[in-house]
């Protein structure tokens, strides 16, 4: 009876804090921000919710493997699973970087986190980049996909541009979220 008694307050605490992120408005986000689902979530919002149910939820961090170790890592995030993948062989003129190509695996490794989580296509899935313009296009991914609840964290790890061209704006570092340099290889992407 316990147990049952736990998983309703952990799916209401949930749901109060998915109906509470619901009520954002969309339409301040920048087009390139926006998901089909309409679901978003701030940095503080993400880390309220996987703070207060983190078995119910799969946190990923989308960023490419080079972000998460030399630019730092949520501490709640299960998983770096990225949703593009530095081209090392191609250089990007117009953005004055290597090119960034997607990563064939993602909705497959996306499937094997949950499945090993024990969760579904119907859980929770909140998706965080640098600063919520990948998690806009993953979320679209997953969702054409099949998945059900994707949230995609629009304000990121590192945050939005100031004026003075610093992500400095908001975003989990910004937030002062516990984050950090250490990553680990449970949650590192490895590519076998």
């Amino acid at each position: 009876m316990k147990k049952i008694v736990s998983l309703v307050v952990t799916l209401l605490l949930v749901s109060t804090s998915l109906l509470h992120a619901a009520s954002f408005d969309a339409s301040t986000l920048p087009a390139k921000k926006r998901t089909i689902a309409g679901k978003y979530l701030s940095a503080k919002d993400a880390y309220d919710l996987v703070v207060k149910a983190p078995e119910k939820v799969l946190f990923v961090d989308i960023r490419t493997p080079s972000e998460t170790l030399y630019v730092g890592i949520a501490d709640q995030i299960n998983l770096n699973i990225p949703y593009m993948l530095n081209d090392y062989s191609t250089w990007d003129v117009k953005n004055q970087r290597f090119q960034m190509n997607p990563n064939s695996a993602f909705t497959m490794k996306i499937a094997e986190a949950l499945a090993a989580r024990g969760l579904k296509k119907t859980d929770p899935v909140i998706l965080m980049c640098r600063s919520g313009d990948r998690s806009a296009g993953a979320a679209d991914l997953l969702t054409k996909a099949g998945y059900t609840d994707v949230w995609s964290v629009y304000d990121g790890f590192e945050g939005d541009l100031s004026k003075e061209g610093r992500r400095s704006v908001n975003g989990w570092k910004n937030a002062n979220l516990p984050w950090s340099y250490k990553l680990d290889q449970a949650r590192a992407y490895l590519v076998f």
